[in-house]
């Protein structure tokens, strides 16, 4: 079955759904509020557009930085790292690059910081990047990741009052339809996945393709991209565990923190698109970040869960709790965990496409 067609049907399911769930297909998709934000009027000298990072069109095979490692998969392998690192350096240029041109746009105005991000998206796009149908488990993750990216910025110049994008419909279509073919294969991808090992790596496909739903107005990635939220939340127990976390041992409790962007994505999505997901598994979503923020404060906690001490490396940068934006626009945060998320903004990812503290902080509906 084709990849437009796998999406097609599972929208056609979804859809037989809809009207007991609440979500009304009678407007376009729309992004959260913040996701509105105009740029101001331009100021400075325009910066120079730098190169665009040759288009990686090759087999999406790579080694994992935990090549070697047992079924934990907690132990880093530093030479597999490090060829990791070289091979999809140019994916992770362009991911960075097109965020840093997007919020460059956004702080001065300037068109040709849009002119110089559109330039790289269509240079990728024209030579149908990432799109290979030869791939391992680690080059498949790379095309999520970077949809999610490269689609979480794009979607801060499709929505912004300031409409960008109007003197470039030409680029636009061309970067959007190869949003739309990496969405498709990203479902394909994911799809395959058999079920009982679907974790993380399913929640941030499901993220980039949520992204990519609303930027192309797809109700059928849309669908999709709930499903698996829906998979994801069903996971957590009533302790507020994701068990196929736990079993990354050591490196549990940051898996757990990985976990939480995007859930949080896509179910602030969904609420802009009057569809609330939040008390999905009996609250699972809540649940999990409540367990998480005291895992946080007291990894002891996990340690007594899963008999190892934690490894904290991947929790020092301040942007690994990014989810905190949507988090707290969601729920009413406790006065303990406002306070710690104020005491650590902005908080910027590129895996989410930029500064999620203007995104959501005030602005989500």
């Amino acid at each position: 079955m084709s990849a437009k067609r796998r999406v097609l049907l599972y929208g056609g399911l979804a859809t037989l759904l809809l009207g007991v769930l609440g979500c009304s297909r009678d407007h376009a998709l729309v992004p959260p509020a913040g996701y509105l934000l105009a740029a101001p009027a331009a100021k400075g000298k325009p910066q120079e557009c730098p190169e665009v990072p040759p288009p990686y069109t090759g087999a999406l095979y790579f080694p994992s930085k935990y090549s070697g490692s047992d079924a934990a998969r907690d132990k880093i392998n530093a030479r597999a790292a490090a060829r990791y690192a070289e091979l999809t350096g140019t994916v992770r240029e362009l991911e960075n690059g097109v965020n840093k041109l997007v919020a460059r746009y956004l702080r001065d105005g300037q068109p040709a910081s849009v002119d110089c991000a559109l330039s790289w998206l269509g240079a990728w796009a024209d030579a149908d990047a990432l799109l290979s149908e030869e791939y391992n488990h680690t080059g498949k993750s790379v095309r999520k990741w970077a949809l999610g990216s490269v689609a979480g910025a794009y979607l801060r110049l499709k929505f912004s009052r300031s409409q960008p994008l109007v003197e470039h419909a030409d680029e636009a279509r061309r970067v959007e339809a190869w949003l739309g073919k990496l969405a498709e294969r990203v479902v394909v991808d994911w799809d395959e996945q058999p079920l009982e090992r679907r974790n993380n790596h399913q929640y941030w496909a499901a993220w980039s393709v949520m992204a990519s739903a609303v930027i192309l107005d797809r109700r059928d990635l849309f669908d999709w991209a709930v499903a698996q939220y829906r998979q994801g939340v069903g996971q957590v127990d009533e302790q507020g565990y994701l068990p196929r976390e736990l079993s990354r041992q050591t490196r549990a409790l940051a898996y757990h923190n990985y976990s939480m962007a995007p859930l949080l994505m896509i179910a602030a999505f969904a609420q802009a698109n009057g569809l609330d997901l939040r008390a999905e598994n009996a609250d699972g979503l809540q649940r999990l970040a409540r367990r998480l923020e005291s895992g946080l404060q007291d990894p002891k906690i996990f340690q007594e869960r899963t008999g190892y001490p934690q490894t904290l490396e991947d929790l020092q940068d301040s942007n690994r709790f990014a989810w905190l934006e949507p988090y707290c626009a969601l729920y009413s945060c406790s006065a303990k965990t406002d306070e710690w998320r104020r005491s650590i903004e902005p908080l910027d990812t590129y895996r989410l496409g930029g500064d999620m503290t203007q995104l959501f902080s005030r602005n989500l509906p």
